[in-house]
């Protein structure tokens, strides 16, 4: 029988008991500590990560630092890695199964031995019917802010809400940032959700059974988005509330074409001249290097492009822009998994070498389904390039949090009139561009583009 003294004095304060019989026993030759390794958060917000796969199986032995899973969130796919030693004793999830941040990935058994009984796999027998109950005081409930990592460069407006509210929202599809809080600075209350559900139930028509019967047979089965259509989705939704206006223009790429011609004969020059050159290995310079360092040096006189809408305690009624000074540019890329939108930072600091550098480690990253969470925060402003798919306009869609997005499509030789009344063949870039009417008016959105335009058509300008 295990003396139990020490611990009955310790928890004397916490009631009075009669006198009483306490025994345990157990069964197994010996006590170890099971690890819950739980789901750590990745930040940006994501509640939830779609297991892609396993490292390890049952019955493995591991060490701190060797990798466990992958998982998929609505932004990137990151490798889990373990915090323990010992053996892989559970694994909690199946492929394919969606993660909630803080539920346990795989039980790992430590080989430590458990000396506290309350963790022990024991069985009780209490010989007392008298034993006073002790209550435990209930928690008071946290309550949940939703936001990125930094108020000061927040690009959401805050929701405040609790635990509770924020499981019926998901259990109902429901998108809180829609949800109008009644509460004290704006907050959700359960009554707010309940409400909301409510009457969206009377505003949406339903559909009969029979006609989704009709639907699945003519159009075949359905299938559940990917994590990447899911955020795509989501934010799309958040994008239709933005008052888009457009503007477009044409660009003469001849001289801008010279540039990125000279720039990679210069990494050619280096590779041969300093063979320890390794950053610059295989590295080609493109047209979207240059248009990226214009356009950041555009964003120097129009700052309000690269700002942020942010809203007082959550209240849509009290928007503040949120100037940024730093560039943290979001490129459209497109992946077999789907259309994802990492950010070059800092490209006001940024070389037009340097930045192709970037792109070139993002694109290879997003190839290998390697990018980070990190690669993904605090984006400014999109820039989306359509040119080796084909096309000429885009008429691209603001992301929430920004105001501005840019589009070009292919470079195409046409015949334009020069200077002097002659026609000539010209490289013609086509670009679109769409700006938050909400903050930005139409003429500083021409002037910015203006701006941008003059830079790729006198690059040298941008050594000023």
């Amino acid at each position: 029988m295990i003396n139990l003294s020490k611990f009955l004095k310790r928890s004397a304060s916490c009631g009075s008991f009669k006198t009483s019989t306490v025994k345990y026993f157990h069964t197994s030759s010996s006590l170890f500590k099971i690890e819950q390794f739980k789901l750590a958060d990745i930040g940006e917000g994501i509640a939830e990560c779609e297991l892609i796969k396993w490292f390890v199986k049952e019955g493995d032995e591991i060490s701190q630092f060797d990798k466990i899973c992958e998982v998929q969130s609505d932004k990137a796919a990151v490798e889990i890695s373990s915090r323990f030693d010992g053996k892989v004793v559970k694994l909690c999830h199946k492929l394919g199964d969606m993660a909630k941040v803080g539920s346990t990935l795989v039980e790992i058994d430590t080989g430590d031995e458990d000396v506290a009984v309350e963790e022990a796999a024991t069985e009780k027998i209490v010989e007392n019917k008298n034993m006073q109950q002790i209550q435990t005081p209930t928690p008071k409930t946290d309550i949940i802010l939703e936001d990125f990592s930094n108020a000061h460069k927040k690009s959401n407006h805050l929701i405040f809400t609790t635990p509770a509210v924020r499981r019926i929202s998901r259990e109902n599809n429901v998108d809180l940032s829609l949800v109008k809080g009644s509460g004290k600075d704006g907050r959700i209350m359960k009554e707010d959700v309940l409400s909301f559900i409510q009457h969206g139930a009377k505003s949406t028509p339903s559909i009969p059974q029979e006609g989704l019967k009709g639907i699945a047979a003519t159009t075949g089965a359905a299938t559940p988005l990917t994590q990447i259509q899911k955020a795509m989705f989501r934010q799309m939704t958040k994008s239709l509330s933005i008052p888009h206006f457009g503007f477009s223009e044409e660009i003469i790429l001849n001289e801008s074409i010279k540039i990125r011609n000279s720039l990679n004969e210069y990494i050619k020059f280096e590779n041969k001249a300093n063979k320890n050159a390794a950053n610059l290995k295989d590295l080609k310079i493109t047209f979207m290097a240059i248009f990226l360092k214009a356009m950041s040096k555009s964003l120097l006189s129009f700052p309000i492009l690269n700002s942020g809408l942010v809203f007082e305690s959550g209240d849509l009624s009290k928007p503040l822009l949120q100037y940024r000074d730093y560039h943290n540019i979001g490129i459209a890329m497109d992946t077999p998994q789907g259309l994802i939108v990492p950010n070059i930072k800092n490209v006001e600091t940024k070389s037009i070498i340097e930045i192709a550098i970037e792109l070139n480690r993002l694109k290879n990253l997003s190839a290998q389904e390697k990018l980070t969470p990190k690669d993904f925060q605090q984006t400014t402003i999109t820039f989306s390039n359509i040119g080796n798919v084909g096309g000429t306009w885009l008429h691209p869609v603001i992301t929430e949090g920004q105001v501005c997005i840019g589009s070009v499509g292919k470079v195409q030789k046409l015949p334009r009139f020069n200077k002097d009344g002659v026609v000539v063949s010209q490289d013609i870039l086509c670009t679109s561009w769409n700006a938050d009417h909400r903050v930005v008016d139409g003429a500083t959105l021409a002037r910015f583009v203006t701006k941008w335009k003059g830079y790729l058509e006198q690059p040298a300008w941008l050594l000023t």
